[in-house]
């Protein structure tokens, strides 16, 4: 299981965006970079310097998934057929973690990763705790009947900061199906992600 080392919102702060689309996030105060020169104007952006901004920004996004996780998912996303960045959205967006989190069951994906890791989580009624594992379409995932009750899940079913997506079908308030593999457009992401400057990362 990935861990964070630092606050969720240096993140935030080091790429100058609201990643999560969070009404905490502290860009939404201080659009400038942490430290004290946070404020100086910035050069020019290499190539290289752009590639790797739209990887950690993506890795970011998934809850700070481990390299190792993230650069598997890319060399399976180019050996399968057709666009290599369509198909690695395609592959993050699987994880059972993330369908918790667009189902809305949680508030955020590390909440999302929690709820699996403790044991709250059921894929096809067989419960599962591994939040990086592999959904495929026509998998329900369904919360435990503790879950249900937990302030958690009741605080992130009445956010009104996100919608559920339409590649999650939702059967009541505690059970979701996946329909489909998303493509880039269809995947709710507060900001712009570039996959493909994350493809040409790793294909230098």
């Amino acid at each position: 299981m990935s861990k964070r080392h630092s606050a969720k919102h240096k993140l935030d702060r080091r790429m100058g965006e609201n990643i999560w689309g969070r009404p905490k996030s502290p860009v939404n105060k201080r659009e400038y970079g942490p430290g004290q020169h946070g404020q100086r104007r910035k050069g020019k952006m290499s190539d290289f310097g752009l590639q790797l901004r739209a990887k950690q920004k993506l890795k970011g996004y998934y809850g700070d998934v481990t390299e190792k996780q993230f650069k598997k998912a890319y060399e399976e996303a180019s050996r399968m057929k057709g666009d290599t960045s369509q198909n690695l959205i395609g592959l993050l967006e699987q994880r059972l973690d993330m369908i918790v989190y667009r189902a809305k069951f949680a508030p955020t994906i590390w909440a999302a990763r929690q709820l699996v890791s403790h044991g709250h989580v059921r894929v096809n009624g067989v419960k599962c705790n591994i939040a990086s594992r592999r959904c495929y379409v026509g998998d329900e995932i369904s919360l435990s009947n503790k879950a249900q009750e937990m302030a958690l899940v009741l605080e992130a079913q009445s956010l009104a900061e996100r919608d559920i997506p339409e590649y999650v079908a939702m059967d009541g308030t505690a059970k979701a199906t996946f329909t489909r593999v998303p493509t880039l457009d269809e995947v709710p992401y507060p900001v712009k992600m570039e996959p493909n400057l994350v493809v040409e990362f790793y294909s230098r």
